[in-house]
């Protein structure tokens, strides 16, 4: 009976593919993967489907229009669509692909991480205060390093810098005397310089030291300018961060002292009777770091030489953690690279509890606590959306063939595979294709076959396979051979963007970032394809995409239907602008400021034309 039932179950779906034969009778084209009809839950579905209440859920969401919309406090309660944004800025003239700026979400993100440590000072009764710094690598764009000045000030907000160009920036943007500016880099005399004569104007400049040389430097300039440095330390830490920038950290890291050269430092420092002058102790284990433990690990190793440090150095009072803290991009809160196994509060809890806990044990005052947590206040705020250009696929539907007698045997052959193939045999006949294709190219190769059958023989090749992995998916189990089918005939999307200028890390690092349409969401994709911008390299293409589970080889879109297909690149407000290079002379693309008033309706604020 189970038996009958399956064939009767395999010969429906064989004849939802549309034979060959039917096709020709009928003189119909229909594409075999034809849009489904959307079922009724299809909003939930493809909601599921991409995870934005995973990743996305403080600030995106979709609505029963099937838009992906801003979701964050400041739209009351109205979701703003993202969709409608890019209508309105075409009406403007501005055509994607653009860059969405969200400002308010970086004011949310500085709240969120003053707001977490604040809560865990309270709770384990810590004695002194928190200070958020902003690395200005992470986005050095002046509209966004303005907005988080602007907003930070009331938390004296800091800068750090890694060379005298950002050290400039610095010195001319930051208003509040009590906002820390933090050296970081390779120091030259020019460095050293201008960190002093910042420190002449007022500025709180720490100059974080990694080298004896630049120690001596310092020391030198500062008498003949006749300035008392605020000099930091950077520590190499034993314990070691985990994920993509593991080795940022660990005894074979590029930067830090070790404990020999950080005793030699105190040495220097108390011959020139300038111990007084050691204000900071600094460390840092990697950006994104996606383990709760090595950051713990990292802390207690580094507030245990503050508190030595401390009994040594009476004005050492600051203890900069550095970064780390990570941006669960694919939201699966997991240690994987794309993610985070913790919290914010989580991490602040932390932080405090673990400086708390050995400050207490050596019975020394606890530090000022800093953290350069950049890529958490930034990557949120930005949005990359562009058009969809085309959809090519390698195959092309229902294959008629005339006077298929006259072909060649090994093309008679592969239509009978492609004609013949079933639930039942789809395995085998999937091995015959590519042996068949192989001799295919081997009589060409000897000039046995025209090219008109050459190309006919790909065709019905690619055909078979199609139909193969149909198949494949109703099994139980996929077969692993499938599952690399199933990637090779992923359809490519033309997209209107440039991967080496607007997402760089996805090529340069593989990093992974949210990618989703911004529209149709009410509709279930039908096919699955990979992303290829319009640069003229083959590294230009997205073929990786998160997944709650695992790294998706291809995303769920939706069949091209005539109009503007959208597809948007969440959290980009990171590395990217200042990242992105000009290849094939792509240049930056238009910048958008979209903010929401207190109404909650939404506002294009600033747009600054790409080039």
């Amino acid at each position: 009976m189970r038996a009958s039932k399956d064939s009767a179950r395999y010969a429906r779906e064989l004849r939802s593919l549309e034979s060959p034969a039917q096709g020709a009778t009928q003189g119909a084209k229909r594409s075999v993967d034809a849009r489904p009809s959307a079922p009724r839950n299809a909003l939930e579905e493809t909601i599921d489907l991409y995870g934005i209440r995973n990743w996305g859920g403080e600030y995106f969401d979709v609505n029963r229009a099937g838009e992906v919309v801003l979701a964050f406090e400041a739209t009351r309660g109205t979701p703003v669509a993202v969709k409608d944004i890019i209508t309105e800025l075409r009406q403007r003239g501005v055509s994607t692909p653009v860059v969405l700026r969200f400002p308010q979400i970086l004011d949310y993100q500085i709240k969120k991480l003053v707001g977490a440590f604040q809560a865990a000072i309270k709770e384990f009764g810590y004695r002194r205060e928190y200070v958020p710094v902003y690395p200005i690598k992470v986005n050095q764009k002046k509209e966004v390093v303005q907005e988080i000045l602007d907003f930070g000030d009331r938390y004296n907000l800091g800068i750090e810098v890694g060379s005298k160009a950002e050290l400039t920036v610095a010195l001319a943007l930051t208003r509040t005397p009590e906002a820390p500016i933090i050296c970081n880099g390779v120091k030259d005399e020019a460095y050293l310089k201008l960190a002093l004569m910042g420190k002449q104007v007022g500025k709180k400049v720490f100059v974080v030291l990694e080298t004896l040389f630049e120690l001596r430097l310092l020391l030198e300039l500062s008498k003949k300018l006749k300035v008392r440095p605020l000099i930091g330390l950077r520590l190499k830490l034993s314990a070691r961060g985990s994920g993509k920038w593991e080795k940022s950290s660990g005894d074979l890291s590029k930067f830090g002292f070790t404990t020999t050269d950080l005793l030699n430092c105190l040495s220097l420092l108390s011959g020139e009777r300038l111990i007084d002058c050691l204000h900071l102790l600094h460390f840092h284990i990697g950006s994104q770091v996606t383990d709760i433990k090595r950051i713990k690990y990292a802390v207690k190793e580094a507030a245990r030489t503050y508190a030595k440090l401390r009994k040594l150095c009476p004005n050492l009072d600051y203890l900069d953690v550095g970064g780390g803290l990570g941006i669960d991009y694919d939201g699966s809160r997991t240690a994987s690279e794309s993610s985070v196994n913790y919290s914010v509060q989580e991490y602040a809890n932390d932080i405090i509890y673990s400086i708390k806990e050995v400050c207490e044990s050596e019975d020394v005052r606890e530090p000022i606590v800093l953290t350069e947590n950049g890529r958490m206040i930034a990557a949120p705020h930005a949005v990359l959306v562009f058009n969809v250009v085309s959809e090519l696929t390698l195959s092309n539907g229902p294959i008629r063939v005339s006077n298929l007698e006259s072909k060649p045997q090994v093309i008679q052959e592969m239509y009978d595979l492609y004609t013949g193939i079933t639930g039942k045999n789809y395995r085998e006949y999937y091995h015959d294709v590519l042996e068949q294709r192989d001799e295919m190219f081997s009589l060409f190769n000897l000039g046995y076959l025209s090219l008109e059958d050459r190309g006919l023989g790909q065709e019905l090749f690619w055909g078979v396979c199609e139909r193969a992995i149909k198949y494949a998916k109703l099994a139980k189990h996929m077969p692993e051979e499938f599952e690399d089918l199933e990637r090779w005939l992923a359809r490519k999307f033309i997209c209107n963007f440039s991967v080496f200028q607007s997402i760089p890390d996805a090529w340069a690092i593989d990093q992974l970032f949210p990618i989703m349409p911004i529209h149709r969401l009410d509709e279930v994709p039908d096919r699955k394809g990979y992303l290829a911008d319009l640069t003229c390299d083959s590294d230009g293409k997205v073929d990786n995409f998160i997944d709650l589970h695992d790294i998706k080889e291809s995303l769920e879109l939706h069949a091209l239907n005539g109009e503007s297909y959208y597809l948007g690149v969440f959290f980009t407000g990171a590395y990217q602008d200042v990242m992105g290079d000009y290849h094939n002379l792509f240049g930056h693309v238009h910048d958008v400021l979209v903010v929401v008033d207190g109404k909650g309706n939404c506002h294009i604020a600033k747009i600054v034309p790409g080039h």
